[in-house]
């Protein structure tokens, strides 16, 4: 990880961030930059900006430049489990334990590259080593997400996701009884200042904006059943609301800690599902709903629970 620190100068105050950048980092496109800004990896004075911030004279701007992989995605034929496919849309269920695009560490076996083996149509939609993907499941977490197969469908379902019109739930089991029948968690999400592979609530300014809905289902002795309702899409951001509550996601090792092991049953993953997902169809305009329905682990684990009353 290729780390800058630079500032600002006063002849260059009120340009965009982006733009300032691309002036001042040799090799790294505008493009880049941008996606770099949006992964969390630029702050402004400690805390994230967007793209088009205006730069003000004395920030101090840091860049965290992670490696390239390979720019060619392989496809490779791994079987995926289709819910619905038509020229426009691909809706996949994804099971736990698969990673969706590549990244450090996964190189192979993702999402991404299986999507480019069924549907090679999906090359060049979107990023080169992303084709087709408009959002994200966790590697441990299982459930509904939606690829663009076409320049259209791409540029459509990302409106739709930054005009927050899409829906996804998940259905969650966290450890402890969560006390509110129901609730809105509105913390800003950024990089955990101590470990910069997770992300932590942070304060207001130095993180995004995150709004997660939630619901209780289910209350047992010691876990609890909630379903919860996306309303931003920040990284692990279910995940990171329900441990700042207290109520970390059983099998979570990164925001669980000593009680991720606390589990009466072995869990392969998270106890996190995409349970239901709607958007407008890109050349329809339809509106298409989806539901899934829990998978094995989570079951075993309820299941369990239930028979322990």
């Amino acid at each position: 990880m290729q780390r800058l620190a630079l500032v600002v100068e006063a002849a260059a105050a009120g340009e965009r961030l982006d733009r300032w950048l691309a002036s001042r980092v040799p090799g790294l496109s505008r493009a880049r930059l941008q996606a770099l800004i949006a992964d969390d990896h630029v702050h402004v004075d400690g805390a994230a900006r967007k793209p088009s911030h205006r730069v003000v004279t004395g920030e101090r701007i840091e860049v965290e430049i992670p490696p390239l992989p390979p720019e060619e995605l392989e496809p490779e034929p791994i079987a995926l489990s289709v819910v619905h496919e038509d020229e426009h849309v691909l809706v996949l269920d994804k099971p736990a334990g698969l990673v969706v695009h590549p990244g450090a560490g996964h190189a192979r076996g993702t999402l991404a590259a299986a999507v480019l083996a069924h549907a090679p149509g999906t090359a060049g939609v979107g990023g080169p080593r992303r084709p087709g993907v408009v959002h994200r499941l966790d590697k441990d977490t299982s459930g509904l997400l939606v690829i663009a197969k076409t320049p259209l469908a791409y540029e459509s379902l990302t409106a739709q996701l930054a005009a927050r019109t899409v829906r996804r739930v998940y259905l969650a089991v966290t450890h402890g009884r969560l006390a509110p029948a129901e609730g809105v968690i509105d913390k800003p999400i950024g990089r955990d200042p101590r470990d910069r592979t997770r992300m932590a609530v942070r304060p207001l300014g130095r993180g995004r904006r995150a709004v997660t809905h939630f619901r209780v289902l289910e209350r047992f002795a010691e876990f609890t059943c909630v379903e919860a309702r996306l309303q931003t899409g920040r990284t692990h951001q279910i995940r990171v609301h329900l441990a700042d509550l207290g109520h970390p996601i059983a099998g979570d090792q990164a925001y669980g800690g000593r009680r991720h092991r606390a589990l009466p049953v072995p869990l392969e993953g998270l106890a996190l599902h995409a349970t239901a997902l709607a958007f407008l169809h890109p050349a329809t305009q339809r509106r298409m709903e989806f539901t899934s329905a829990l998978p094995p682990r989570i079951e075993r684990l309820l299941s369990h629970l239930h028979h322990a009353r």
